[in-house]
C-alpha cells in the first residue's frame, strides 16, 4: 500500500518540508531504507548514516542539511515514526470463526467476530469477548474472562478464574495464573500453601513471550492498565504493577511487591519481597532492590544506591588494584616512620 507523504505528516502530527506528494510504500532503518521507504533521524550519532541513506523521506526533529530529500518535521521523531509504521503493518492474521479442531466447552460464552484457531482449549464457563484472536495451542481455563480485541499468540496459558482486560496482547509461551511459590517448613519438609487467588490483567497491557505471572495466595496479582513487559519476566504472587509501568527482560519481582505507576524496571532487575516502588521510579539494569524506593528515585547496583553515586562507585572498581597497592605502600611507609620515631625516643 502506498501513502502520500503529506498524509503521513498529517497522521503523525508533523509538517512536510519539500515534496509532500511523493508516495511512500514502507518504513525502514537509515541503513536499510531504499526508494519508496521512509526512515527517521533523532540522534546526532547517526548523522553519517543520514548522509548515506537511500530513503525517499525522513522524519526529523529539525531540518537537516545532511539529507536532500523531503522531510517531515515532528516534535518527537521516534513517536512519529512509530505512528507511520502502523500504516504499513499488516493486520494480525485471523482464523475464520471457531475452528472445528478447537475444543470449546458448551458452557463458555464466545463473543462476536472472535477467531479461534485449531488446537485451542476453552474451559467451562469461560467468557471471551468480541474480536478476540486465540492462536493455536492457547489454553483458556475454567471461568476465565477475556476482554474485547485481546490477542493471545501460540501456546499462551491462562489458568482458571483469571481476568484479562480489553485490547491486551499476550505473546507466545506466557503462563498466567500458575501457582505462587508459597511453602512453609514442617521440620525439613516444605508444605505447600494453597494459592487460591487470581491474576487480573488490565486493559491495553502487552505481555512479552515466556512471562510467568503467578496467581495470588489470596486476592489477586494485578497488572494495571497500560503495563508493558518484555520477554522472560517473572511476577510472583500478590504483586501489583501500576499503570503504564515498563518491565524489561529477565526482571524478577518477588511476592507482595507494590510497584507504582510509570515506573521503569531495567533488564535483570531483582526485587525482594514486600517492598514498594514509588511512582515514576527508575531501576537500572541488574539492580538488586532490597528495600522500598521512593517516588521518582533513580537507582542502580546491588544493593541499589542512587544512580549517580553508583556511576562514581563503579568507575572506581577498575582502579581498586592500584588503590590497594598505594594503600599497602602507605601503610609500609607509616610503619617505618613509627619505628624511626620510637628509635629517636
Amino acid at each position: 500500500m502506498d501513502v502520500i507523504l503529506q498524509k503521513i505528516a498529517r497522521i503523525v502530527g508533523g509538517e512536510v518540508v519539500g515534496d509532500g506528494s511523493i508516495r511512500i510504500s514502507g518504513v525502514n532503518s537509515l541503513d536499510a531504507a531504499g526508494p519508496g521507504e521512509i526512515s527517521f533521524f533523532a540522534e546526532r550519532r547517526y548523522k553519517e548514516k543520514v548522509a548515506r541513506t537511500r530513503a525517499s523521506a525522513l522524519i526529523v526533529e529539525e531540518i537537516t542539511d545532511l539529507y536532500r530529500g523531503p522531510q517531515i518535521v515532528a516534535e518527537n521523531p521516534g513517536l512519529a515514526f512509530a505512528k507511520a509504521a502502523w500504516l504499513f503493518t499488516p493486520p494480525v492474521p485471523r482464523h475464520p470463526g471457531i475452528s472445528s479442531k478447537a475444543w470449546v466447552h458448551e458452557t463458555s460464552e464466545i463473543g462476536k467476530n472472535t477467531s479461534i484457531y485449531p488446537l485451542v482449549y476453552v474451559g467451562r464457563e469461560a467468557v471471551i469477548g468480541d474480536d478476540v484472536i486465540l492462536f493455536p495451542g492457547v489454553f483458556v481455563g475454567d471461568r476465565v474472562r477475556i476482554g474485547d480485541r485481546t490477542i493471545m499468540y501460540p501456546n499462551v496459558t491462562i489458568l482458571q478464574d483469571c481476568l484479562i482486560g480489553k485490547d491486551v496482547i499476550i505473546h507466545s509461551g506466557t503462563v498466567i495464573g500458575s501457582d505462587g511459590f508459597g511453602f512453609v517448613k514442617d521440620g525439613s519438609v516444605s508444605v505447600k500453601v494453597p494459592q487460591t487467588g487470581i491474576v487480573q490483567v488490565g486493559d491495553n497491557v502487552e505481555i512479552g513471550a515466556n512471562n510467568c505471572i503467578d496467581r495470588a495466595t489470596f486476592g489477586k496479582t494485578w497488572l494495571k492498565r497500560g503495563v508493558k513487559t518484555d520477554n522472560l519476566v517473572q511476577f510472583a504472587h500478590n504483586v501489583i504493577i501500576g499503570e503504564d509501568t515498563i518491565v524489561v527482560s529477565q526482571a524478577g519481582i518477588s511476592g507482595s511487591v507494590h510497584v507504582g505507576r510509570e515506573v521503569i524496571i531495567g533488564g535483570q532487575v531483582g526485587v525482594s519481597d514486600h517492598v514498594e516502588i514509588g511512582d515514576g521510579a527508575m531501576l537500572g539494569s541488574q539492580s538488586g532492590i532490597a528495600k522500598s524506593i521512593p517516588a521518582g528515585e533513580v537507582v542502580s547496583g546491588t544493593p541499589s544506591i542512587p544512580h549517580r553515586l553508583w556511576l562514581k562507585a563503579s568507575g572506581l572498581i577498575k582502579k581498586l588494584p592500584q588503590i590497594n597497592e598505594r594503600v599497602r605502600h602507605l601503610e609500609k611507609s607509616v610503619k617505618e616512620l613509627e619505628k624511626q620515631l620510637k628509635h629517636k625516643e
